[in-house]
C-alpha cells in the first residue's frame, strides 16, 4: 500500500490494546483504505538506552531454522518477518478463513511519536513502565479489525466480540519427560502455571478454566470452558461490549480450535526433549545435560545429541510453531441476524431464550514468531512451574485445594 501515515493522521487512530511486543490502534476515520482495520505498532523495552530496530534482523541460527520459508530470512524488519511468518507458516496451518496476515504500511517518526504521547494515559501503568513505542520503525502492520463485521448496519446491530486465549489444549506424553516431572502427564500446563502465578502473587485466585474442555469438541464442555473464563477472566478473556455467557447458545462450538490443537501438537518431544535439539543447533555444550552429570537421565538424552542437524532444526522449528499456537488468541464476534435475511457469508447460531439468530466469525490473532533464544526461557519456566506444583502437592495440597 503506497500510503505513509503522518503526524496529521494520528487523530484518526485510537488505543485498542496491547501485548508484550506490540501496541494496537483502531481506526475511526473515513478513508476506505483503513475502515475496518487496526494498526499494530512495534514496542521497545524501556530498559534499552534507546529504541532500536536490532530485533528486526533474524540471528544466524534463526536464518538456518527458517531457511525454507519464503523470503523470511531476507526480511530486514520485524514487521516483515512477522507478516511472512503468519502468511506462509501459520495461515496454511490454521485456515486462511481464520487468519489475516495483514499488509505493511509506512509510518513517519512524527506519527509514532504522536501515537506514544496520545495513548500514554490509556495504557496500563505496568505496560507503560515496561515498554514504549519504537519510534525508529518505518512501518507498521495493518490487519483486519476482527471485533467488527465488514458489512452491515453496525449502529443498529452492534457487534459483540470476545477475545479468548485458549492455551495448550493437550496433555504431553513425551518419553523425554523425566519421572520427577511426571505430573505433566496428568495435570494441564495451564492449571500448574496458575498455581505458580498464585504463589508469586500475580493472580488472586485460581481459574477453573480447563483448556481440555474448550478443545474437546463437545458443546457442553466448550460452554463450561467459556463460563469458567467469564468467571475468572484474568488475561485470558476480554469482552468488547456488554455480554452475557447466556448469549453463547447451547449448541455453540468453536470448531477451528481443532486446527489450533493440531498445530500445538507439533510439540511432540515436550520442551524437555526439544531443548537438547536447540543446543545441537547453536553448537553449545548442553547445559541441561551438564547439570544432570553422569546420570541415567543424561544418558537418556544422548540419543537426541546424536541426531543430524536437519532433524534438530525440524524439532525446534515445530516446537516454536507449536509455541505460537499455544500462545495465540481467538477473536469471536457476534451480531444479530436481520429479520428476513435470506442468508449470510458467516456461520450462525440460534439462541432459544431470545428466539434470535446471530452471525458469528472466529479469527486467530497474536500469531507471532517466537525467537529461537526463547528455548532456554521455555525450559526454565517449565521447570519452575512443575517444581512449584509438586512442592505444593508435597505440602498436602491437592488440585482441589488450589481453587
Amino acid at each position: 500500500m503506497e500510503v505513509v501515515l503522518e503526524e496529521k493522521d494520528v487523530a484518526d487512530w485510537i488505543y485498542r490494546g496491547e501485548g508484550a511486543a506490540n501496541l494496537v490502534l483502531a481506526y475511526t476515520g473515513s478513508s476506505p483504505d483503513f475502515v475496518g482495520k487496526v494498526l499494530r505498532i512495534q514496542k521497545a523495552p524501556r530498559s534499552s538506552s534507546q529504541c532500536t530496530t536490532d530485533t528486526s534482523v533474524l540471528s544466524t541460527f534463526e536464518c538456518l531454522l527458517w531457511k525454507d520459508t519464503n523470503d523470511l530470512v531476507s526480511s530486514t524488519s520485524m514487521e516483515a518477518v512477522q507478516q511472512l511468518y503468519v502468511l506462509y507458516v501459520m495461515r496454511p496451518m490454521l485456515g486462511s478463513e481464520h487468519v489475516d496476515a495483514g499488509v505493511r504500511v509506512l509510518v513517519s517518526r512524527k506519527f509514532l511519536e504522536s501515537v506514544e504521547n496520545n495513548v500514554l494515559c490509556q495504557r496500563p501503568a505496568w505496560r507503560v513502565n515496561a515498554a514504549k513505542v519504537n519510534t525508529l520503525c518505518d512501518s507498521a502492520l495493518l490487519i483486519s479489525d476482527h471485533s467488527v463485521f465488514p458489512h452491515g448496519p453496525l449502529k443498529e446491530n452492534p457487534c459483540i466480540s470476545v477475545e479468548i486465549k485458549p492455551k495448550c489444549g493437550f496433555i504431553p506424553c513425551s518419553r523425554f519427560i523425566t519421572e520427577g516431572n511426571a505430573i505433566k502427564r496428568t495435570i494441564t500446563r495451564f492449571r500448574m502455571h496458575q498455581v505458580l502465578k498464585l504463589n508469586q502473587g500475580e493472580i488472586s485466585r485460581i481459574s477453573e478454566y480447563n483448556p481440555l474442555d474448550l478443545f474437546s469438541g463437545s458443546s457442553d464442555e466448550s460452554h463450561k470452558a467459556i463460563k469458567a473464563l467469564f468467571t475468572t477472566p484474568q488475561n485470558n478473556f476480554r469482552i468488547f461490549r456488554m455480554f452475557s455467557t447466556a448469549s453463547i447458545g447451547d449448541n455453540f462450538q468453536i470448531r477451528c480450535v481443532g486446527q489450533a490443537c493440531r498445530a500445538q501438537k507439533l510439540d511432540q518431544l515436550d520442551i524437555e526433549g526439544a531443548i537438547h535439539a536447540y543446543y545441537n543447533i547453536v553448537s553449545q555444550p548442553c547445559k541441561v545435560c551438564r547439570d544432570l552429570g553422569d546420570s541415567e537421565l543424561s544418558r537418556m538424552y544422548l540419543s537426541l545429541h546424536s541426531i543430524s542437524l536437519e532433524e534438530s532444526l525440524k524439532i525446534v522449528r515445530e516446537y516454536l510453531i507449536a509455541a505460537t499456537a499455544k500462545d495465540c488468541s481467538l477473536m469471536i464476534s457476534f451480531r444479530p441476524r436481520e429479520d428476513g435475511d435470506p442468508g449470510s457469508a458467516h456461520n450462525s447460531v440460534f439462541l432459544k431464550s431470545t428466539n434470535q439468530s446471530f452471525d458469528y466469525k472466529v479469527n486467530f490473532i497474536d500469531l507471532d514468531l517466537k525467537p529461537l533464544k526463547n528455548m532456554v526461557y521455555y525450559y526454565e519456566l517449565d521447570q519452575k512451574i512443575v517444581s512449584c506444583y509438586t512442592q505444593m502437592e508435597k505440602m498436602g495440597h491437592g488440585p482441589s485445594d488450589f481453587s
